[in-house]
């Protein structure tokens, strides 16, 4: 989650109702942490959204579930991302949730976390480094890594757990080769990922883990800056070369969150898309018979069963959302999955539609911070899915009731997906 004057106090704005205008509901907040929650969250969103569709929790957290609502909010610069804002937020929840603002705060300000113009600035530098042009040219290499996994999978027998197979290893094999991280050093980088997959479950680890990935990336960068090459880190360290403005610090941050952002999302895009599949038959023999589906299918299992769940703003400014009033300070939780699955935006939203027209989810977000490495994601989707259809013709859910999903209401993530072939 993405993380100014600290004594500011949210004050009533002339023409606002009254604050946070109570409105008498259910609080939702437990809901979302219930077992039945866990396994199924639409049926859930689908009663918020009918019922407190900007809805504040007895903690005082806001959770927006409508389309309109959430495409709006993120491009309204009143809600804002920046980390200085966010530690704030959390750290005036206390209990628990604290623990989120030392993480917040550690960080440290990348684009993900800052609002313009910082934020402009920083993804201008991404955006130089990261083009479509780069990103679609790895996708040779990502199919000889797909094979490769599924290869070595199929030898060890007729059935895997395809995360661990195939899902996990990809993402983290590609960013290594666009970032040019040694091959020996990559078993360290892998378990500095899983560590931050983790963040909120052991906070001093996550911390350590942060501080031994900062001090090995900090090496790399100053050893691509002797001997540059043709990788990611090296194309940043040009760019910072022809830009003053972008410190150290700043460099480090951008590669930080880069090379670190979309390992575990990548994997559950792929995770959670071939679990809808095997889940709907029909739409996996429309797969196979046509494989040039595979673009608008990645979009569509990206709709359908979103990664990430939910993400996190922070008011900066008194505003209206849906006649709530959301206060200086206040914390807002948008569930991208809720207006994913929203009848207003989407016909028949809860049915798997691979050739589903004009599915302008929000999986990826909107606006300034719309998602600098969703092609690259999306890219690996259509790759895995597409080659474990076309090769596995056999593939199919081992045990349903063994899911496990993960306990956290904002990321969807399961814990393994055995399946056989």
């Amino acid at each position: 989650m993405n993380p100014t004057d600290t004594t500011d106090e949210a004050r009533p704005a002339a023409g606002l109702a009254p604050a946070h205008d109570p409105v008498p509901s259910h609080d939702f907040a437990a809901d979302l942490l219930t077992p039945e929650a866990r396994r199924d969250p639409y049926p859930l969103y689908a009663r918020m959204r009918r019922e407190s569709p900007v809805h504040r929790s007895d903690q005082g957290i806001w959770y927006l579930t409508r389309y309109a609502d959430i495409e709006a909010a993120l491009g309204d610069l009143r809600l804002s991302n920046d980390r200085d804002r966010m530690t704030r937020a959390y750290s005036a929840l206390g209990g628990d949730l604290k623990a989120l603002s030392r993480l917040t705060d550690r960080l440290g300000r990348v684009m993900t976390n800052t609002d313009p113009p910082d934020h402009s600035r920083l993804r201008k530098l991404a955006n130089r480094a990261f083009t479509a042009r780069r990103v679609e040219a790895l996708r040779d290499g990502v199919q000889g890594i797909v094979d490769r996994l599924v290869d070595e999978a199929v030898a060890a027998g007729p059935s895997m757990d395809l995360i661990e197979a195939v899902a996990a290893p990809l993402p983290m094999s590609v960013v290594c080769e666009l970032f040019g991280i040694p091959e020996e050093d990559r078993p360290r980088v892998k378990g500095w990922f899983r560590r931050f997959g983790r963040l909120t479950e052991d906070i001093d680890k996550s911390e350590a883990a942060i501080d031994q990935y900062e001090e090995y990336l900090s090496g790399l960068i100053r050893e691509r800056r002797r001997a540059p090459g043709d990788d990611l880190i090296s194309a940043l360290v040009a760019t910072q070369a022809q830009d003053e403005r972008l410190t150290d610090s700043e460099l480090l941050s951008t590669c930080f969150v880069l090379i670190t952002a979309g390992d575990e999302t990548t994997a559950n895009l792929i995770n959670n898309g071939v679990l809808a599949l095997l889940r709907h038959p029909d739409q996996l023999a429309r797969l196979r018979a046509d494989p040039g589906l595979i673009r608008g299918a990645v979009e569509e299992l990206a709709r359908y069963d979103t990664v990430t769940q939910a993400i996190v703003r922070v008011v900066a400014e008194d505003l209206e959302i849906g006649g709530r009033t959301l206060r200086e300070g206040d914390l807002a939780y948008l569930f991208l999955a809720a207006a994913n699955r929203d009848p207003d935006r989407f016909e028949d939203p809860d049915r798997l539609d691979l050739t589903r027209p004009g599915n302008r989810h929000l999986t990826f977000g909107h606006g300034p911070h719309f998602c600098l490495g969703g092609p690259l994601a999306k890219l690996q989707a259509e790759v895995a899915i597409g080659t474990l259809v076309r090769r596995l013709p056999g593939l199919r859910l081992a045990d349903e009731a063994a899911l496990d999903w993960r306990p956290n209401p904002l990321q969807r993530r399961l814990s393994a997906l055995p399946v056989t072939y």
